[in-house]
């Protein structure tokens, strides 16, 4: 997972879960997202999604402020079967 906080890409599920718990420890609970602008484009083994996310964060003094971030996801068929094989998340500049 490439990723806007530190270490900015991760690998395996115990390094994706900790940047997930520097995310949840900072968002409004329960942590909802709403994506739109989801466009998928797809082959017989490979395709990817991009989507515009939209969620909550808290900042230090406790204040709510909208998040939106771009979201890209590439997949690989694996054994007949989806896998999530990249994910890649950003923030606009500025």
């Amino acid at each position: 997972m490439y990723d806007v906080p530190l270490p900015f890409m991760s690998r395996g599920i115990d390094a994706y879960m900790a940047t997930w718990e520097m995310f949840f420890d900072t968002s409004e609970k329960p942590v909802t997202f709403r994506f739109e602008d989801v466009e998928i484009t797809a082959g017989a083994d490979v395709a990817f999604a991009t989507a515009v996310g939209n969620c909550v964060n808290i900042d230090p003094t406790g204040q709510r402020q909208p998040l939106r971030f771009r979201l890209t996801m590439g997949l690989k068929k694996v054994a007949g079967r989806w896998r999530i094989t990249h994910e890649h998340h950003s923030l606009p500049a500025g």
